[in-house]
């Protein structure tokens, strides 16, 4: 089977009449600011079959922030089973929220992790070049270190900086933030 995309509005009229199953594939900081109620936690790092909540015959739409991790979700669970039968929110929460649909909230700010990672790699050109033109020429190895981890998770759709973000304290849930959540 393909992977089928779904807007808001359809996830919204799903899961008021009870038809769909919503997983969250974001890390666990993210899901604990802002999550759509009722949906299940499974980071993209930990998606496969087995891990799955029950569906019960239920339509499984899976989402992220905007799509684009999700997307790689719903590819690698179709890898693994091509029978599977799995929806994508077009958008993600972000499209879910736009579209005036409640968000449980904790009211803390948290940056995404895809622009923490893109604000590192900012940073570390910036530094570089500046360290390169003012300090010492050999800096512009900083630079092209950042290049070449970009060009490899381009190519790969691995991003090392990516995962060690995922586990910087920052990033991390405690018990009581996980639970500390109000609706807007």
């Amino acid at each position: 089977m393909s992977i089928k995309t779904i807007d808001a509005g359809t996830l919204k009229r799903w899961m008021d009449s009870g038809e769909a199953v919503v997983v969250d594939v974001r890390e666990p900081a993210e899901h604990a600011a802002e999550k759509i109620q009722g949906a299940t936690l499974l980071p993209l790092a930990t998606v496969n079959k087995t891990a799955l909540p029950e569906a019960g015959g239920k339509k499984l739409v899976i989402h992220c922030h905007s799509g684009k991790r999700s997307m790689n979700a719903c590819e690698k669970l179709l890898a693994e089973d091509p029978n599977l039968e799995i929806y994508n929110l077009e958008g993600g929460i972000s499209a879910w929220g736009a579209a005036g649909h409640s968000v449980a909230s904790s009211g803390k700010f948290f940056l995404p992790l895809d622009r923490q990672v893109q604000l590192t790699i900012g940073l570390g050109v910036l530094i570089g070049s500046l360290l390169a033109y003012f300090v010492n020429p050999l800096f512009f190895l900083l630079t092209g270190f950042f290049g070449a981890g970009l060009t490899f998770a381009g190519l790969s759709g691995f991003c090392g900086l990516a995962m060690v973000m995922a586990k910087m304290p920052w990033n991390q849930v405690s018990d009581t933030s996980a639970t500390s959540c109000s609706v807007k």
